[in-house]
Order: C-alpha cells, then sequence, then structure tokens
C-alpha cells in the first residue's frame, strides 16, 4: 500500500495556484494590454461544471472585443500547453467560464491532510487579534425567551467559530439591572409577595405579570413572613430589586448553561454606576466637546458620527438615560479589545448608528460591529404558537429546550442567517427522520460510527494513517472528498460574514453526500486496499461531521 504526504505539493491550493499561473501567462500573452486582470477561481454554482470556475474571460472581453466565451476559448486552448496534467484532470470553457476539475491525487492529498489534523483541520494559529463578542443580554426582568435562544445560539457558533480561525474571543452579557424597569419588577414581586395572603392586593400598571414571580415571592415569604407587608417602600422597594435580579439572573445562568452556552464576562449595569465609571465616562466625551446642554439636560452630539439625532445622556433631573452606561460598557470593551461585536435582537436596529457613533467619538473608528437577529415565529406544523412579551402567558427558552432537546434547538436557531425571520417548526424538530436536519446530520455520524463497530481495528487504525487513498476514485468518493476540503472555507466565510447559518447546510451537505457515497459504494469489500481506503473516508467524515456539531454546539451520537 501508498500513503499520501500531508504536504504534498498537489494539494488542491497549490494545484490552483499552478492553474492559476498557467492562466496568468495566457493572458499576458494574449492580451497584453490587461495583464493585471485579477485572476480568482471559485466554486462553481452547481458540482457537474466542475470542481472550480474563473470569470476572468468576463472581465477581458470587453477589452478584447470578443465574447466572454471566445476569450475563454482561447485562453484554455493556451493554458493545455502548460504541464497540467498531473493537477488537473479536466477543463472546458462554458458560457464564459472556464471550469476545470483537479486531479483525484489532489483530493486524496487533502484526505491525507483532513486525516492527519484530525479534530484540529480547518483551524488557524493564533491570531493575536481580541474580539469582545456580546449576545443574548436579556433583562433581568423574566426568564429567557426565544429570541434569546437565536442570539445565544449565534453568538456561542461565532465564538467557537472565530476560536477555531484564531481569534481570542470573551464573550460576555451585560446585565441591565438599574432603572425604572428595575422598579417596576420590584413593584411586580412585591405584589405576587402580597397577594400570597391577599389574593385581592392590586397588581402595579405597567408591572410583570408572568407567573415566574410567584416561587420568589413564596421563597421571600417562607424566609421573612409579613416582614414586608408593613414595610415603607423605601426599605421593601430595593431588597425585593436585589433578590428579584439575582434569582432571575441565577436562573437565566442556568438555563445557558443547560443551553451549551458560556459567558467569560456578567457585566452589571449597576455596578457601572456605584464604581463611578458612567460618570467619567461621560466627563470624557465632555472634555473632548462632544457634549452640551439644553433645557438641564445633558446631550451627546451624535449627529457629529452618523446618528440621526443627538442623544440624551443625562435628564434635566440628573438621572442618566440607558445610552449613559452603554457608554461606560463599551469603552471598557473597547479599549480590551481590537474589535467589538454585539449580537442584538429585532426590535434593536435604532442601536446600530448610535453604537458605533459612540466607538467613533470614544477614539476607536470602526471597532464595533452590530449584528441584528430577527424575529422568530414558532409553528406547530402549520400552527402559529402565540409568544406573549409582557403578559402572563410566556414560551421560554427552558419551555422550548423541555419539547424539543438541546440539540435541535441549537441547530435550528441558526439556520437561516441572523437578518432572516426564522420559522421554527416545534414539530419537524422533534421528528426522527431525514425531513428534520438536524437527525439527518447525526445519524449520518452515527452510521459511519456502525461501519467502524463491523470493522476490523486493526485495519481501521491503519485507514487513520491515510493508506491506499489512491483507490478512491468513484464520483461518490471524489465528491465526498471534495465537500470535506471545504471545511476550512466554510469557518472562514462564517467568522468573515458573520454567518453560522453556513455551519448548518454545510453540516446538511457532508451528510447527504457520505449518504450518497454510503449507498452508492460497499465499504467493508473483500479488496482490502479498497476497504482500507473506503474506512480512511469514513473516519474523515467522522472526524469533519463532529468537529461542525461541536461548533454549533451539538452532541455526534454514535447511535441512534
Amino acid at each position: 500500500m501508498t500513503s499520501i504526504a500531508k504536504n504534498d505539493a498537489s494539494l488542491p491550493d497549490a494545484a490552483l495556484q499552478q492553474a492559476a499561473a498557467a492562466l496568468r501567462t495566457a493572458v499576458e500573452r494574449e492580451f497584453p494590454q490587461a495583464a493585471d486582470v485579477p485572476i480568482a477561481f471559485e466554486l462553481p454554482r452547481r458540482p457537474e461544471f466542475g470542481d472550480y470556475a474563473t470569470n476572468v474571460a468576463f472581465a477581458l472581453a470587453r477589452a478584447a472585443k470578443r465574447s466572454p466565451q471566445a476569450v475563454a476559448t482561447l485562453l484554455l486552448e493556451r493554458m493545455r500547453g502548460a504541464d497540467l496534467n498531473s493537477v488537473v484532470s479536466s477543463a472546458d470553457a462554458v458560457g464564459g467560464f472556464i471550469n476545470i476539475r483537479l486531479a483525484p491525487r489532489c483530493w486524496h492529498a487533502n484526505l491525507a491532510v483532513v486525516l492527519g489534523q484530525r479534530a484540529e483541520f480547518g483551524n488557524s494559529p493564533p491570531s493575536g487579534k481580541r474580539v469582545s463578542l456580546e449576545f443574548g443580554s436579556a433583562n433581568p426582568t423574566g426568564p429567557l425567551v426565544v429570541v434569546q435562544g437565536r442570539t445565544m445560539s449565534i453568538g456561542q457558533t461565532l465564538a467557537n467559530t472565530m476560536r477555531a480561525r484564531g481569534y481570542d474571543v470573551t464573550t460576555e452579557w451585560i446585565i441591565n439591572d438599574s432603572g425604572a424597569q428595575m422598579d417596576a419588577l420590584a413593584r411586580s414581586l412585591y405584589a405576587r409577595y402580597r397577594q400570597l395572603r391577599d389574593p385581592d392586593f392590586a397588581f402595579p400598571s405597567g408591572g410583570y405579570p408572568g407567573d415566574y414571580l410567584i416561587p420568589i415571592a413564596r421563597r421571600i415569604y417562607e424566609k421573612d413572613g409579613e416582614r414586608w407587608c408593613t414595610a415603607a417602600e423605601s426599605k421593601w422597594l430595593p431588597y425585593f430589586q436585589r433578590v428579584a435580579r439575582d434569582e432571575i439572573v441565577a436562573d437565566q445562568r442556568a438555563v445557558a448553561s443547560r443551553f451549551r452556552v458560556h459567558f467569560d464576562r456578567w457585566q452589571s449595569e449597576l455596578e457601572l454606576h456605584e464604581s463611578g465609571r458612567v460618570v467619567a465616562d461621560l466627563r470624557r466625551l465632555s472634555d473632548r466637546g462632544l457634549t452640551y446642554e439644553s433645557d438641564g439636560a445633558l446631550y451627546f452630539r451624535a449627529t457629529q458620527f452618523g446618528d440621526d439625532k443627538d442623544r440624551v445622556l443625562l435628564r434635566s433631573d440628573g438621572r442618566p438615560t440607558y445610552y449613559a452606561p452603554d457608554i461606560a460598557y463599551h469603552y471598557e470593551k473597547l479599549q480590551r479589545s481590537d474589535r467589538v461585536i454585539d449580537i442584538l435582537g429585532p426590535d434593536h436596529h435604532g442601536y446600530i448608528s448610535r453604537l458605533k457613533g459612540m466607538a467613533d467619538a470614544l477614539g476607536f473608528p470602526g471597532a464595533l460591529e452590530v449584528i441584528i437577529a430577527q424575529q422568530i415565529t414558532l409553528l406547530t406544523g402549520d400552527e402559529t404558537v402565540a409568544m406573549s412579551k409582557r403578559a402572563g402567558a410566556i414560551v421560554t427558552l427552558a419551555d422550548i429546550l423541555d419539547d424539543v432537546g438541546v440539540d435541535a434547538a441549537r441547530f435550528f436557531f441558526i439556520m437561516l442567517s441572523p437578518e432572516s425571520p426564522l420559522k421554527f417548526d416545534l414539530q419537524l424538530a422533534k421528528e426522527r427522520s431525514e425531513k428534520n436536519p438536524v437527525y439527518y446530520v447525526q445519524y449520518g455520524h452515527a452510521r459511519i460510527c456502525s461501519v467502524f463497530k463491523n470493522a476490523s481495528p486493526a485495519e481501521v487504525d491503519e485507514a487513520s494513517g491515510a493508506a491506499a487513498l489512491e483507490r478512491l476514485v468513484q464520483p461518490q468518493e471524489l465528491a465526498l472528498i471534495r465537500r470535506l476540503c471545504g471545511l476550512p472555507r466554510t469557518l472562514s466565510n462564517v467568522v468573515e460574514q458573520f454567518a453560522p447559518h453556513r455551519l448548518t447546510q454545510y453540516a446538511r451537505d457532508v451528510a447527504a453526500d457520505f449518504h450518497q457515497f454510503y449507498t452508492e459504494c460497499r465499504i467493508l469489500v473483500d479488496d482490502r486496499e479498497l476497504r482500507i481506503a473506503r474506512l480512511a473516508l469514513c473516519l474523515a467524515t467522522r472526524t469533519v461531521l463532529a468537529r461542525v456539531l461541536d461548533l454549533i454546539g451539538v452532541t455526534a451520537p454514535e447511535s441512534m
């Protein structure tokens, strides 16, 4: 048997460089007036067009005064004079594009890399770039709901992928535990406390009527009895604020952990005020001439930085607006990070310009990026599930996890791009069939594990050394290898375009290609070399599927 060296010069990237060099020589010969035209090979829209394609002929057509197809045909004829037979198996000019197929040995070499790097395949070395990534950050006024489920899935998947690509990522949550909403929360909890003995006690207007406050009220009563029934509001209000915040935040943290989402920092907004950082950072803006007073209020000159109006920082009575602690919170993040990324919910579009303007004003132009995760509609088949934000009936994230499980929730929440509204079909998420995308992907991983249970452990070990890969020449084998080789590109796209949904689509594509390979190519054949080569392909596929599922936050079961 033979094996492919992991640093083989015929790796796909190296092969494409050879093809690009040959194409550059052809361009310089035929069109010297446009010799500096960019040449880039991309994946074609349809796999039957080849492994890679370039549209360079379109860029040359005007200067050449010929059709793109004529230019592509001419360039291809010149390229055929170059010695590319060892890395290119075929090349065609179709519709103005130059399509090429790489020789199988290129894919075999890359498969050897996957087998050699294993779970590290697709990773990048540390870049030294520090990223602050904030997501979730629900108000501490109630349990986590489905909107937070989506932002948390997006955020944790992005954090995982960015770390894989060499970024130093700090995940963050801001606890908005100051302001009028905390007064409303405390009064709501106090009403629940009083209603334990007086059901007719009035519930405050604008309060939080969800039943989730009743267990907290019971615990207060069990501990303190009727102590607070006759106490002055100045006494009970801060106490009920603190208890409500602490218990709700503890529940939010517990649900996040159950959801396989972990934060490096939990920042209290109240602590920002108490530490004096809010006042200090407002003074910093004033020292730069970026604030002014009007009718007793302090304004930030936000319109100088792209906002549609100037923003109030301090009200006329001296109370800070929500924007004031935002400045202190973001200034601290900007100081210790090269990039700051905020993932916000669907009702925060107006925040984009004001947050970016804030970063510019603080001396960090372009360092702050904002992602908006659009609204979610819950479905059960064709029926819409009603959701309420501030009424008594709330569909919580914990409810979703109880219903469909963590795996399905993590996968489904990121299946579409963040900027696209998402329809989450709870019925489909529980279905154990290929219609359910997460089940389909997990079944691919489990099917590979079942193959290994029936294979010789010695041969599986031999396959891990990338032996006999040259035997993999069937279309289904090469299609699967090509798909596996796309992992680094996919991870880069996820990071560069803030597109975690590409991971779910990639996982489904890998699973589909594997199922096709499994159907068309028997793995445990009598031919020993071929058997070991196909076991090697199974090993690589299992590695990639497990890697992608781990990045998404989904388990990779060995049986189903």
